[in-house]
């Protein structure tokens, strides 16, 4: 049922796009045809491709440095409550602070290369990460926490039996917005240095009006962040099936 739900959006979408686009001058807004047509120029000229893998070898390389630094960092905010409290506002006063705002630093420190919109990418999806996976070590079960010690359990074994587990969903809807924010500063990255990638492709077709081909490249990174968040809500659903949100 959900699927064919899906699907039925997804064909409203499609018709309202086609009925707003033959509905306004010509060359201002293509049309699903013109823009099937357009991916599929741009795929066989290799265009799309190699736009994909450089924005692809930047976003997943910056979420995967933003999770491992995040997942440690959040949780040892949570199991120290000292650490925590010393930590959490400045982790608070960066996440509120808007990541672009960083980029012309981060240009003059590491210049216009691949180093700099990775490290744009980190900025982003980091405090997402850090923020939830905190927040889960300390909502852990305390009911949990002191029938374990009841049985002589030690601590760290608590920590990894009882803690760690139940800190998971947070962990996991940390690292969904941080890979939803990761994408879009992927995005920014590309626009504010060197020009390349899917989001220099934005810039040059935005630029001249192609708007079926830009519209390819929307359409792709919208691709990208539903493979990335699907996977994790799979995981999600894999790895907290004991706690009865699976299948």
């Amino acid at each position: 049922m959900i699927a064919l739900a899906r699907l039925g959006v997804l064909l409203g979408f499609v018709a309202l796009w086609h009925f707003a686009a033959i509905s306004m001058p010509p060359g201002l807004f293509a049309t699903p045809l013109e823009t099937l047509t357009a991916a599929e120029i741009m795929l066989r000229e290799g265009r799309l491709w190699e736009a994909t893998a450089q924005s692809l070898a930047v976003y997943l390389t910056g979420l995967g440095a933003a999770s491992l630094a995040g997942i440690g960092i959040g949780v040892a905010m949570g199991a120290v409550p000292f650490l925590g409290r010393v930590l959490d506002v400045f982790v608070n006063a960066l996440a509120a602070t808007p990541r672009v705002a960083f980029a012309p630093l981060i240009i003059v420190v590491l210049g216009l290369g691949m180093s700099a919109k990775v490290f744009i990418v980190f900025l982003g999806a980091l405090m997402p990460i850090i923020l939830n996976t905190a927040a889960g070590v300390r909502a852990a079960d305390r009911d949990l926490i002191e029938m374990a010690r009841s049985f002589g359990t030690r601590r760290w074994r608590i920590f990894t039996a009882v803690v760690l587990p139940g800190a998971v969903p947070f962990l996991l809807t940390g690292l969904r917005i941080g890979a939803t924010i990761g994408l879009i500063n992927t995005v920014v990255a590309e626009l504010y240095t060197a020009v390349t990638g899917l989001g220099g492709l934005l810039a040059v077709y935005g630029g001249s009006f192609r708007m079926a081909e830009y519209f390819v490249v929307v359409l792709t990174l919208s691709v990208i962040g539903v493979c990335v968040t699907e996977a994790l809500r799979f995981a999600e659903t894999r790895l907290t099936g004991w706690k009865g949100q699976g299948r």
